[in-house]
């Protein structure tokens, strides 16, 4: 291992979560997905992998603004389960093990996916499809937009340029109200990192009071420190494609039907109006991070026929 790396057999936080998932969906740290890195820009990007050389597809799972690749763990050992895939679960750079000096622009998130689907192409020739969940949605469906993949799975679709949106997106709805307009001149602020759960709505992540908490504090996700710039680039960001010209490829919503941070009615302003062919399915009694029953085998389900 090179200098500087850590591994989530140090950084354990991240077993924390296993308990609010079925034991069939628990990982330790001698029963975890595998850990490689990606030489990308400059970064050294982590990557978590489920290798399936027999499957004929892969998955990235795109974690949000509270999350990171690891933490996603329980959802990418159900979806190796379920289906005839591999999956992978990045560390997005400035999240998880994902670390570097300067401060990141949302646009870059975009493109290291992108480029991350064109090295898995060119690693094999498998099909990739991509799954985002909360704030990866958006992101996921932008990479879709650009480069060629098999499928999109998102759990919400939430257009920043949305004044709606924004005003649930983030803990106070007059920030959301105001983002754009302060965050422009605030330029010069780009590299000062702030508490995530600052301005994220962070106490609406689960509907697990114990969940949301543990959530709020991980240092590695939702407790984590980012750049002014990121979030500058993020809340004024415009999707590469208006949903009206997307036909790159069937999508897959699996929304949580008892989201209280980001509700059903915000995500389908967005999707209503994708011209691909897709399928919405509810997750129920799940909420933003779906944990619960029958939502989050019904979202295993959905997806596993999605791929298949």
């Amino acid at each position: 291992m090179e200098s500087g790396r850590r591994t989530y057999q140090e950084v354990t936080r991240w077993l924390d979560y296993q308990r609010f998932y079925p034991t069939w969906l628990r990982s330790d740290v001698d029963d975890a997905p595998a850990e490689e890195w990606w030489r990308w820009r400059g970064l050294d990007v982590h990557l978590d992998r489920l290798a399936a050389p027999d499957a004929p597809v892969k998955l990235l799972l795109l974690h949000g603004a509270g999350g990171y690749g690891r933490m996603l763990a329980p959802y990418a050992r159900m979806l190796a389960h379920l289906a005839p895939v591999e999956v992978l679960a990045p560390d997005l750079p400035g999240y998880g093990l994902t670390r570097g000096d300067r401060p990141v622009a949302y646009p870059e998130w975009i493109d290291c996916v992108a480029d991350l689907v064109a090295a898995e192409q060119a690693r094999d020739g498998r099909p990739v499809f991509l799954l985002g969940a909360s704030m990866g949605g958006m992101l996921a469906y932008s990479v879709a937009a650009t480069v060629d993949v098999a499928g999109l799975v998102v759990t919400c679709l939430l257009d920043p340029r949305d004044v709606t949106a924004r005003m649930r997106m983030t803990r106070l709805p007059a920030i959301g109200r105001v983002t754009p307009s302060l965050l422009g001149p605030a330029r010069p602020l780009d590299a000062w990192r702030v508490p995530m759960r600052w301005i994220a709505n962070m106490g609406a992540m689960s509907n697990d009071p114990a969940l949301t908490a543990l959530v709020a504090t991980d240092p590695s996700g939702g407790g984590n420190r980012v750049a002014l710039r990121f979030l500058r680039t993020f809340l004024t960001s415009a999707p590469p494609v208006e949903p009206e010209a997307f036909t790159a490829c069937p999508v897959l919503m699996t929304h949580p039907a008892d989201d209280r941070w980001t509700p059903v009615a915000l995500s389908r302003a967005f999707f209503d109006r994708i011209a691909a062919d897709k399928r919405l399915v509810l997750l129920e009694r799940a909420g933003h991070l779906p944990v619960e029953e029958p939502g989050l085998t019904q979202l295993g389900q959905a997806v596993s026929d999605f791929v298949s």
